[in-house]
């Protein structure tokens, strides 16, 4: 029994203890000015300036020996810290672009890439872009796409066509260029024009042609009957046939 009173007043002890230690820290601790930090002793050393890092935490007379970061590393803010944050990476495969180098004072800035809009922002910048949909054959640009939206797609009203799916197009109007339609049009599609049949017009030039046949056939049979007066009449007769033509 005695043992286990022992025990328990060395839990107790222990436990006190920690809690004692942890609220020495936070006391001590809150006794550090705004640009110093509490180093791993317990002291309050400066902190070092942005870009740079602790080397060697102070010591009595001694002050912080401080770093710079090093490449792909940076660190944007005075602080007691060991180690330069990482550089992120802007990837292509995420629709990301580099807009601004990374330095030892400040992080990598991505952008969005031309055609592709956020689809996933975290701390008021672009993680994860995507790119803008492509309207179909048939299809129009109702609301181009901005670095923010996708793009809307709407399909082209009866009589207008859109063969790349950027903007419709009304068909062609064959009436217009005296033509007849040969194919009708579609979504994708243009109407197809042909040139009129000339019926009419065969129609004329065989008329003409079988009214100067009779006329021909007329004039011959005429200078026939003419040439018979001659022979029979003389050359009386044949100033007389000249003069009844």
């Amino acid at each position: 029994m005695l043992l286990g009173k022992t025990r328990h007043f060395s839990d107790f002890v222990i436990f006190g203890l920690r809690v004692f230690g942890v609220y020495a820290v936070l006391v001590y601790g809150n006794n550090c000015g705004q640009s110093e930090y509490q180093s791993a002793s317990g002291e309050c050393c400066p902190m070092c300036n942005i870009g740079s890092v602790v080397f060697r935490d102070c010591e009595g007379d001694t002050s912080t020996t401080c770093i710079p970061c090093g490449i792909n590393t940076y660190m944007n803010k005075p602080s007691g810290l060991y180690r330069c944050f990482l550089c992120k990476t802007c990837d292509h495969v995420q629709g990301l672009i580099i807009t601004q180098d990374c330095t030892t004072i400040q992080n990598t800035v991505c952008g969005i890439l031309e055609g592709y809009y956020c689809k996933d922002y975290r701390d008021g910048e672009c993680t994860f872009a995507l790119k803008h949909r492509k309207c179909q054959p048939g299809q129009e640009i109702k609301v181009a796409g901005t670095k923010n939206t996708d793009t809307v797609c709407e399909a082209c009203p009866s009589g207008f066509y859109s063969p790349l799916g950027v903007n419709c197009t009304k068909w062609t109007d064959c009436s217009v260029k005296d033509e007849d339609v040969d194919k009708e049009g579609s979504s994708v599609n243009d109407v197809t024009c042909k040139p009129k049949r000339r019926e009419r017009y065969s129609l004329i030039a065989a008329v003409l042609v079988a009214i100067t046949f009779v006329l021909f056939f007329k004039l011959k049979c005429d200078s026939k009957e003419t040439k018979r007066e001659v022979t029979k009449g003389g050359y009386v007769n044949y100033r007389e046939a000249v003069n009844t033509l």
